[in-house]
């Protein structure tokens, strides 16, 4: 297979979900007609929606014809795509960093220690949440072909897809044998509130109520999901959020949060390397007393060490709005501060004059001396542009010891059929 093989599948005019979540916030703020509307309004419909999808990519470009001016460009120090207003564009039209069965199968690892809060306060557990969810995939798959077969039957001017995004609590219980009490409890919990009209989305990065809660009602035990991808991330991320509304929980959340990234992250090195060469929460000792580094996760293998610094920090709304200071500042907690941890831990490995301890006190030895030291910042959740970013902003020192960071938030799982699969995001 040659690229010229697939290059018919790809089009510059394909929406991706960033946009198909922006029109479904727009159409939350209206009362919503589900009748079919005449064939020429919905032409008109789709070329005016068209043309301001259009309109919104244009005007994010401005700024980078603006800032490869070759007047400019050629100035000593410049760097055009430092700038907040450059840095929307790459970040509302990026890639995913994760496929929906990821986000899916690991919110029961993300959040399974949090179960006994979300039973007492939700009326479910995660894994319950992700089972009814994975039913609802499966179930508008089978609709959505249902559907279009049916159209045949009908005239063109009643065709619609429509149905094929519909279910019932009824349906799902039926799938999944889970009591359609607690269905509707999880359904509830990511559908869009009653009388809520997403008045807070007036920017185009403002929250958006369609990326938290995609389900909508459209009558009693019936709903509407137009993207199964933002249901599954919503299950990754909502969890967190409603945690977190607990002040007398949030402290106890934050640690499942941290503790989710590094347990993760040195199960599956240990897939790799090798269980007895994987060490959690490493500190780092010049004296009994004095602790200089900690490592979240080490990885000791021959003459190669790994150091892994994990972080729970996403890229806030007022980043992704293009406000230069915010972007900054989130990088530096999320990458930056992680990137210069895991290379201070890096240069006092092998040196005779600093102890590792694990989090049980025990002495760990370095069996050799080390050849390179590879540093790797982990994050759990998704950071729009990361790769981007991290060109225009990491710093690093590299030695002929410790090369250049190679990956940043590496997301790994495994799909029901047993095949690995994952997605990595370059620095």
């Amino acid at each position: 297979m040659k690229a010229e093989d697939m290059q018919h599948l790809f089009s510059m005019t394909r929406l991706i979900r960033t946009e198909i979540s922006t029109l479904i916030g727009l159409l939350l703020k209206n009362d919503i007609n589900y009748c079919v509307p005449a064939a020429d309004v919905m032409e008109q419909y789709l070329e005016k929606t068209e043309a301001l999808l259009e309109e919104i990519h244009q005007s994010m470009l401005g700024p980078w014809r603006a800032a490869l001016d070759p007047k400019k460009v050629t100035d000593k120090g410049s760097k055009p795509f430092t700038n907040g207003a450059a840095l929307r564009e790459p970040i509302f039209y990026g890639g995913e960093s994760a496929y929906s069965f990821q986000y899916r199968d690991l919110s029961p690892r993300k959040y399974g220690k949090d179960d006994e809060w979300l039973k007492t306060n939700k009326g479910f557990s995660i894994q319950t949440a992700r089972d009814i969810v994975y039913s609802v995939g499966k179930l508008q798959e089978a609709k959505s072909i249902a559907t279009l077969k049916a159209l045949r039957k009908n005239p063109p001017e009643q065709w619609t897809v429509l149905p094929g995004f519909e279910f019932t609590v009824q349906e799902i219980a039926e799938q999944t044998n889970i009591d359609s009490a607690v269905v509707k409890k999880v359904l509830e919990a990511f559908s869009v509130p009653a009388g809520e009209k997403n008045i807070q989305f007036s920017v185009l990065h403002d929250f958006n109520i369609a990326n938290a809660f995609p389900l909508i009602c459209i009558r009693e035990d019936a709903y509407i999901l137009f993207q199964i991808y933002s249901l599954v991330e919503s299950l990754y991320e909502s969890p967190f959020y409603w945690v977190g509304d607990d002040k007398a929980y949030v402290s106890t959340a934050m640690r499942h949060r941290g503790l989710f990234t590094e347990e993760f992250a040195a199960e599956r090195l240990a897939l790799v390397f090798g269980r007895g060469n994987v060490y959690s929460n490493i500190d780092i000792f010049k004296s009994k007393s004095t602790r200089v580094g900690e490592i979240d996760v080490l990885v000791l293998f021959g003459d190669r060490a790994i150091v892994l610094q994990a972080k729970s920090k996403r890229l806030t709304l007022e980043a992704r709005k293009g406000n230069d200071g915010q972007i900054r500042d989130d990088f530096k907690k999320s990458i930056q501060d992680s990137c210069d941890q895991g290379y201070a831990c890096a240069k006092l490995l092998g040196d005779a004059n600093y102890t590792l301890k694990d989090a049980h006190s025990r002495e760990i030895a370095i069996p050799m001396a080390l050849k390179q030291v590879y540093v790797l910042c982990a994050i759990s959740d998704h950071y729009p542009a990361l790769s981007f970013q991290a060109r225009q902003f990491l710093k690093f020192d590299a030695t002929d010891t410790t090369p250049p960071p190679v990956r940043l938030g590496l997301v790994y799982a495994r799909r029901d059929d047993g095949d690995a699969g994952f997605t990595t995001q370059d620095a």
